[in-house]
């Protein structure tokens, strides 16, 4: 995937590839590599791949999106129906598809939109039962509203494709694997899923990611990606009341009128997505201590991502910055919120420049006032995510995925990890600078990692040797000269075997299963009698549901004359879903505990690995 290219709506690579001969298809993954290598050039809304010294693949992306397949020209002599613009497509970001009520060629709106709505619209197709009858068909008692015929068999078809992903493994889903998900999406946000349609997107994106070794690729976060996707999935058909509302969400967050809003700015924190977005997102925060965002997010790339936290915030007539409004304040009248916190930037909301304050001083200090143990039981529980903490570094420790930064939050030995492993955002290297300032007490702000040991995602700091001063670690490089006098850097040391329970012998092949697929599970012996032992250990569940995942990759039948059968895709999916949702929910009742136990416990001494 390469994040020069504009993004291409889902339905886009799906008609290209569907178009294809079988004996194109069967090139698609190799055409998609070399047109990776080729030089892309931009003119305006234009971009320009020399496949060749005398072919080129061009892209028509009005307002930064592809949305028809009409878009995208060949200069060779097969197109229309040649391989290079299905490879153009399969190598692209993957954009949503606008709503059915938008006009061609506008900016596609969704979890990463470039301008706020401010109204929720109907489902696309008119299909949503809003008046509470239900179908007529007996599947639901009168008056309890229940998913449609076209509702039904769009999840299915996101199931059956999502789980023809996981059989292949991120290593064998191709481009026409990735296609065929591509176009469940797409029918699906016609059938009015657009939670179902964003999450198999979001696994197509995972998936290119992790083909092309994208250094943001994360193997965990593909795994919940196609958990989503899978689980929504299988619950649809049968759900009904609420639970259905939510599992079919909202095609653009709405947005309610708020009054007048006195804002502080926090930090400033850079995107930039597997998907081709890239941006600024400012974090502020009222007098009672509720979280606001002022997000700047459009296509792009790392460019992108260093240089909007210079662009102007977008609301009212304010010229501040998201660098300057990140110190600053903000006054809003008028103001419309999403569910998220996010402000709009309607025609009618007013903003002007306010004083801000410091982290230490009210309103802000409020935040960190919180017991660490409670805002991990808030962020748990579908809340803000962000946690306030003060901390005291305690150096650096290697670990199982990389080495990190340990530091003493009131008794809890946390682990702070860098927020994004792009090269092009200073998020590494800021990390590797702190752990030279051992023992200094730092007022933080951090992201929460759910797992069975305590972990963040470090995203501010107040300044090493300034409390009045914040540093975003996305954007501000610090140098050795903020460090305190005689700080100096430490070779990293082990860290000793943690005292948990066994439960990375499920959540390892959980994981496998999403990179290699099926088979390699199925290998001879791949159970390994890790099933006994979790049962032995008290973990009877996990046990059960391994020995299930193992059976259900093994399990081929043959014909009576000995040839293999299909394999039965759909068993295997819901087996691994079972133990990717057991794994998920056990390990954050994991990290709630170790919060609240530790917290409540002794402060431990320092360790030794990194006295």
């Amino acid at each position: 995937m390469s994040p020069d290219l504009p993004p291409v709506v889902p339905s886009v690579t799906a008609e290209l590839v569907a178009a294809l001969s079988p004996r194109l298809r069967k090139r698609l993954d190799a055409g998609v590599t070399k047109l990776l290598a080729r030089p892309v050039t931009r003119d305006g809304d234009s971009v320009r791949i020399a496949v060749d010294d005398d072919t080129d693949v061009v892209l028509h992306a009005p307002g930064g999106t592809v949305t028809g397949a009409d878009a995208i020209h060949c200069g060779c002599l097969l197109a229309p129906d040649c391989l290079h613009r299905a490879a153009a497509a399969s190598a692209a970001p993957v954009a949503d598809d606008p709503p059915a009520d938008a006009p061609a060629g506008t900016t596609p709106t969704g979890d990463e939109p470039t301008a706020a709505p401010e109204t929720e619209p109907a489902p696309a197709d008119g299909t949503a039962q809003t008046d509470g009858t239900g179908p007529a068909d007996g599947t639901a008692p009168a008056g309890i509203e229940t998913a449609t015929d076209v509702q039904r068999a769009a999840a299915r078809a996101v199931f059956d494709a999502a789980g023809a992903v996981l059989e292949a493994g991120a290593d064998g889903a191709g481009a026409v694997l990735q296609a065929e998900l591509l176009h469940a999406a797409h029918t699906a946000r016609l059938a009015g899923l657009p939670r179902a349609s964003a999450a198999a997107v979001s696994v197509v994106t995972g998936v290119r990611a992790a083909r092309s070794a994208d250094p943001g690729h994360r193997l965990a976060d593909l795994t919940g990606a196609l958990a989503e996707a899978l689980g929504v999935a299988h619950r649809l058909p049968d759900a009904t009341g609420d639970d259905l509302t939510g599992l079919r969400g909202t095609v653009r967050q709405p947005y309610r009128p708020d009054g007048s809003l006195r804002l502080y700015g926090l930090f400033t924190e850079p995107v930039l997505t597997a998907t081709g977005y890239a941006g600024a997102v400012t974090w502020t925060a009222d007098a009672d201590g509720r979280l606001y965002t002022v997000s700047d997010v459009a296509p792009g790339g790392p460019a992108r991502a260093t240089g909007a936290a210079d662009r102007a915030v977008r609301i009212g007539d304010t010229s501040l910055t998201h660098r300057e409004l990140s110190r600053a304040g903000l006054a809003v009248s008028g103001a419309t919120v999403s569910p998220t916190g996010r402000l709009g930037a309607g025609a009618g909301v007013r903003a002007v420049r306010a004083a801000g304050a410091s982290w230490h001083a009210e309103p802000l200090d409020r935040l960190w006032s919180v017991p660490a143990a409670d805002q991990v039981a808030r962020a748990l529980d579908g809340g803000p995510d962000l946690l306030f903490l003060d901390v005291t570094l305690a150096g650096t420790v290697r670990g199982t995925t990389g080495d990190c930064l340990l530091a003493d939050c009131a008794g809890v030995p946390l682990r702070l990890v860098t927020a994004h492993d792009d090269p092009s955002l200073p998020y590494r290297d800021n990390l590797r600078l702190l752990a030279a300032a051992r023992g200094s007490r730092l007022r933080i702000v951090a992201r929460l990692a759910p797992g069975p040991l305590p972990r963040v995602l470090l995203l501010a700091t107040e300044h090493p040797t300034d409390p009045t001063a914040r540093v975003d670690l996305g954007l501000d490089r610090l140098q050795h000269a903020d460090l305190p006098a005689g700080a100096v850097a430490s070779p990293a040391a082990d860290v000793p075997a943690a005292d948990e329970p066994p439960l990375h012998l499920l959540r390892r092949r959980v994981h496998q299963a999403v990179s290699g697929g099926r088979r390699v599970l199925a290998l001879g012996g791949g159970a390994s009698g890790d099933g006994a032992r979790l049962r032995r250990l008290g973990l009877g569940t996990a046990g059960d549901l391994l020995d299930d995942l193992h059976a259900a990759a093994a399990d081929r039948s043959r014909d009576s004359f000995g040839r293999l059968l299909p394999a039965d895709t759909a068993r295997f999916a819901r087996s691994w879903l079972a133990a990717a949702l057991y794994t998920d929910t056990v390990e954050r009742s994991l990290c709630a505990g170790a919060w609240a136990a530790t917290a409540e416990a002794p402060a431990p001494a320092r360790p030794t690995e990194v006295a």
